[in-house]
């Protein structure tokens, strides 16, 4: 499985995806409010995740230090891994 290349996410992608998932960690539920919030690539990138808008969501920083570059099977559902 070839690395996908890391690039920037613009900040308009950014704030799209926040709209998308109202602002809202999409593993543990916290908001904006609550906690910081970050964009990620739902199947990593070390794992050949694409940077597309569809592979990228809100988790909160706890969350997305948690998840690491490990697939969470809750959200495989979406994609074919």
């Amino acid at each position: 499985m070839k690395k996908t290349a890391r690039i920037s996410i613009p900040p308009e992608v950014r704030q799209y995806i926040f709209q998308r998932d109202k602002f809202q960690c999409q593993s543990c539920g916290k908001t904006g409010l609550e906690t910081d919030l970050t964009i990620d690539h739902i199947i990593p990138l070390a794992r050949g995740g694409k940077n597309d808008m569809s592979n990228l969501h809100t988790l909160c920083f706890s969350c997305n230090r948690r998840k690491s570059d490990k697939l969470d099977s809750r959200f495989r559902r979406h994609f074919e891994i």
